[in-house]
């Protein structure tokens, strides 16, 4: 048996092969007998701008929704999710929170006056730092890059492609004003818990956006970040009744709405190069993709399982409809795997180059396993577009992270190998 992965859209040369040593090491552990091969093509077949953008014209701003509308929070949203799709649009808006609102009084030993401020503390010891001052301190007096083999958040930071931006993401954070004035009014010891888990979030917030596409975060190791980082602040990252995360989540309900969703959406579609440019070249030019893709799968012997990521997805059900429809299947392809995919998208809107729109999939096209995350704005469901065909199957993964984390957290989560796996048993390839 032999796994073939092929990559999605906007992946090159450096990305793919760090992608491809986690995927192929995960599916070495649970099939050692399988050979494990990739299909690199981004070079080849992806897109890049020939007259420098020169086509691309200012891109306006996205309308704001009508003043006083709070629609409701779409379908799969939930208040984890939704605070961390603000805190990788603006790392430090919780310490805003904290810097605007402080803490009301009695909240903690040594809060004073009405908001915290320190200097409204009546039981502060003259010439002793605040309690928020001492965390700040102890933030810009952290090493901006881990040691990798001992050191859990150094290794944590290396697994999830965080610690080229780690450092920057620290370094704001301990520098931005929001971070000072939040200090300076987190009098006592619960304020100041409260901070540490504020700033470590806003550290691994700076971090995730700061990366994007190339992080491999999951939302498990995500926390685990903001835990270790908490810890060694002095705080808890599990903090009671903080008033900072509940201010939050309750703003972050009312903003992460589909039409924020829908405004991902078009910046993505419209401001990602290469990514839009290799969907588009795809759709244009398509052909040399498949039939490289075709040589491959068929350059080895055996029992193939496919396992295809966004547009790699597209280019394989492509490919294995067109070969069958033609009576010529594709040989040794035993078992589709699509991960975040838009294929059945494209054939509900009548753009699978394979289908007429309404098209059932052929005979002699494979099994199909169609994995998605309803945070993924990218990945589809297959199932309800091809309805009663007892070949496909829909599986949902929840990473934990908002879009467009969500769109390259399926490949470090067990979940996925686990399906994988049951699916390679249910078709019985040996």
């Amino acid at each position: 048996m032999r796994f073939l992965f092929v990559h999605g859209t906007g992946v090159r040369r450096e990305r793919h092969d760090r992608l491809f040593a986690l995927v192929g090491a995960r599916l070495t552990a649970r099939f050692p007998d399988a050979a494990v091969d990739s299909c690199y093509w981004g070079d080849r077949f992806g897109a890049a701008l020939g007259a420098g953008g020169r086509s691309v014209p200012g891109l306006k701003p996205v309308p704001a929704a009508a003043a006083g509308a709070v629609p409701e929070a779409p379908d799969g949203i939930d208040a984890e999710t939704a605070e961390w799709a603000l805190l990788l649009a603006d790392p430090l808006c919780e310490l805003r929170v904290l810097a605007e609102a402080g803490w009301p009084a009695g909240s903690g030993s040594g809060a004073g006056g009405e908001d915290g401020a320190a200097d409204d503390d009546p039981f502060a010891m003259p010439g002793v730092q605040a309690a928020g001052i001492r965390v700040l301190a102890t933030l810009a007096g952290l090493p901006p890059a881990p040691p990798h083999p001992g050191d859990e958040l150094g290794a944590l930071l290396h697994g999830t492609g965080l610690a080229a931006d780690f450092p920057a993401a620290l370094d704001a954070a301990a520098r931005s004003a929001e971070a000072a004035r939040a200090a300076e009014r987190a009098t006592g010891d619960p304020q100041a818990r409260e901070l540490a888990t504020a700033l470590a979030r806003a550290v691994a917030a700076g971090a995730l956006a700061a990366a994007g596409a190339e992080a491999d975060c999951t939302g498990a190791e995500r926390d685990r970040l903001v835990e270790l980082l908490t810890t060694r602040l002095g705080g808890d990252a599990r903090v009671p009744g903080a008033r900072a995360a509940a201010f939050l989540g309750r703003l972050a309900m009312r903003v992460t709405t589909q039409p924020m969703l829908n405004a991902w959406r078009g910046s993505f579609t419209v401001g990602a190069t290469p990514a839009l440019g290799d969907i588009l070249r795809y759709q244009a030019r398509g052909h040399d993709l498949r039939e490289f893709l075709h040589a491959r799968i068929t350059a080895a012997p055996g029992p193939t399982v496919l396992i295809g990521h966004s547009l790699g997805g597209i280019a394989l059900v492509d490919l294995l409809a067109l070969a069958a429809a033609r009576g010529e299947a594709v040989p040794g392809a035993e078992l589709l795997v699509t991960v975040g995919s838009q294929a059945p998208f494209l054939h509900e809107l009548g753009a699978l180059t394979a289908l007429e729109p309404g098209a059932k999939l052929p005979y002699g096209f494979p099994r199909w396993l169609n994995v998605y995350d309803r945070q993924d704005v990218l990945s589809y469901l297959a199932g309800p577009v091809f309805p009663g065909d007892p070949r496909i199957t829909d599986h949902e993964i929840g990473s934990r992270q908002p879009f467009p984390t969500c769109h390259s957290a399926y490949w470090k989560q067990d979940a996925l190998y686990e399906r994988i796996e049951q699916a390679v048993a249910e078709a019985e390839i040996g």
